[in-house]
């Protein structure tokens, strides 16, 4: 049978339908297949055209100029001009367009997802509407009445509404629906936003047009529920999806609503749970080494080093006072500091493997990794990060800030009111290296604090590429735009890997049958 068509709603780079469409037969005939995928931000769509036009070739059968544009070989015009038919389908598959913008009006998209679907009733929609004003975080900078209005008033909250319009509108034989976890104590005025979200999505026409038609029903449907009996969901916490308990070497939490339209007869099964959780070392250890660079003053390999060894002059470093574990692997990482040769590239041709998921990332003709450069550091930054790494290896946890010497804290009025009152403690975060990672989130693209990586010798944040992996992006997946912008691709996006595992749910819900993960 033909694959069964996707439309992906504010898709980002491409996560959730990367994992849909990475799901094939046991033929190797791909089971779905991304008809639209609608993104306003410019760089993102440029990332889903350029994945568009992979996807267009079997595995093993991309050509090598689709290679050469990743190493910097050839631009992508050259690349275009070379293979204009698939250029011109993957630019038709990835819209740059917004919905509920007064660009793009709704009629405009009813035709192109009307095109997309070509009469197809069995049909997928994913995606989920952004999630800023739902976060706890952001909720929990509001302050006074006045940031509560202001709170309650943003229009990311009705974002979702225009995903249930389209359901309305096209009624999708399923749909999948992401969000953060924050929405469950998300509340507009008096009332849980969760719970309104849930009876809207359950009779999309009473929600959008005031009145219900008869077997216009969706049922909703938890994937982390232990019961797998469960046909109603009975605990709004049943919905959210931790990605570590699935074989994601990352701690994401985040809400999956898959709901199935009234006249399917079926009903999906949660999740299966795996074993030990990934580590970060299993996933990013086999990446090139870099060193992080110098910012505000003149970069060098040999100005990087003095400026990392300087911290072995400090008063605090030669007191005594740190625990002993401690100090020994900060001298260790300072001895091997040359090891590091360069602050990495955009391209590094290279043969590593991860120890973990290898057919899943590593792809033979790519011959290296993309994306992998590292930010650079203000020298104090380069301390903090050096003393941060070498406590987390030495004691398996990340410091938190009255863990740190005093004379290496920055002098600012927050750090002063964090070590007061124990709030935001962990503001220099480490990834420890036998633990899955921290929640990767769009913050990576404003500084590294968060995300600092556990080798204590290469003393920097990640790359966008190890962030990338802690997300299961196949190394293959080149993000464009500048660092920022691939950053904030990659903090944004639904993990792949995690996605398909959905997916292999979702096939069974067609009645396909599919080739499963090789773990």
């Amino acid at each position: 049978m033909k694959p069964i068509p996707v439309v992906d709603l504010f898709a980002g780079p491409g996560g959730l339908g990367e994992g849909f469409s990475s799901i094939t037969s046991r033929n190797g005939d791909p089971l779905f297949r991304i008809g639209l995928s609608i993104e306003k931000d410019p760089n993102a769509r440029k990332t889903l055209v350029l994945r568009a036009f992979f996807r267009q070739f079997r595995r093993g059968m991309v050509p090598q100029d689709y290679y050469d544009y990743l190493a910097g070989k050839i631009p992508r015009t050259e690349l275009w001009a070379r293979y204009t038919a698939e250029a011109k389908t993957a630019e038709l598959e990835a819209w740059h367009a917004e919905l509920g913008g007064e660009v793009t009006p709704d009629e405009m998209i009813d035709e192109r997802i009307a095109r997309a679907l070509a009469g197809r009733r069995d049909w997928l929609l994913i995606g989920g509407p952004p999630c800023q004003a739902y976060s706890v975080v952001g909720r929990s900078r509001v302050i006074g009445a006045e940031g509560l209005a202001k709170y309650e008033a943003d229009p990311r909250h009705g974002l979702y509404r225009h995903y249930l319009r389209i359901i309305h509108k096209h009624r999708p034989a399923v749909f999948v629906m992401e969000n953060v976890k924050g929405l469950l104590s998300a509340k507009i005025g008096q009332q849980r936003t969760f719970d309104r979200i849930l009876a809207d999505l359950r009779n999309p026409d009473l929600a959008v047009k005031g009145k219900s038609r008869s077997g216009s029903e969706y049922h909703l449907f938890p994937l982390a529920s232990r019961n797998p009996d469960l046909f109603e969901v009975t605990k709004p916490e049943d919905f959210v999806v931790r990605a570590e308990e699935h074989g994601i070497p990352q701690s994401r939490h985040r809400i999956i609503i898959v709901g199935i339209r009234g006249d399917i007869v079926a009903k999906p099964r949660p999740l299966i749970r795996r074993g030990a959780a990934l580590g970060v070392e299993e996933v990013i250890g086999d990446l090139p080494r870099v060193r992080s660079g110098l910012s505000r003053e003149t970069d060098s390999r040999e100005a990087w080093i003095e400026a990392v060894r300087s911290i072995a002059g400090s008063t605090w470093m030669k007191s005594g006072l740190l625990p002993c574990k401690v100090t020994r692997e900060l001298k260790t990482a300072l001895r091997d500091l040359e090891r590091n040769t360069g602050c990495g590239a955009e391209y590094i041709r290279c043969r590593s493997t991860p120890c973990a998921l290898r057919d899943w990332f590593w792809d033979d003709l790519l011959q290296g990794i993309t994306n992998h450069s590292a930010r650079g550091h203000m020298t104090a930054d380069l301390h903090r990060y050096l003393f941060a790494a070498s406590f987390a290896k030495a004691t398996g946890r990340t410091p938190f800030l009255d863990d740190f010497p005093r004379a290496i804290l920055p002098n600012h009025e927050n750090v002063a009111e964090s070590l007061e009152t124990k709030k935001f403690k962990d503001r220099f975060r480490v990834q420890v290296g036998d633990r899955p990672a921290t929640t990767v989130v769009s913050h990576i693209s404003k500084d590294g604090h968060y995300f600092i990586h556990y080798d204590p010798s290469q003393c920097r944040s990640l790359t966008v590429r190890e962030a990338a992996r802690l997300q299961t992006f196949p190394d293959n997946y080149h993000f464009e735009g500048v660092r920022t912008e691939q950053y904030r691709q990659v903090g944004n996006a639904v993990p792949p890997l995690l996605a398909r595992l959905i997916a292999e749910v979702i096939a069974e819900v067609f009645g396909l049958s599919y080739e499963g993960v090789k773990w």
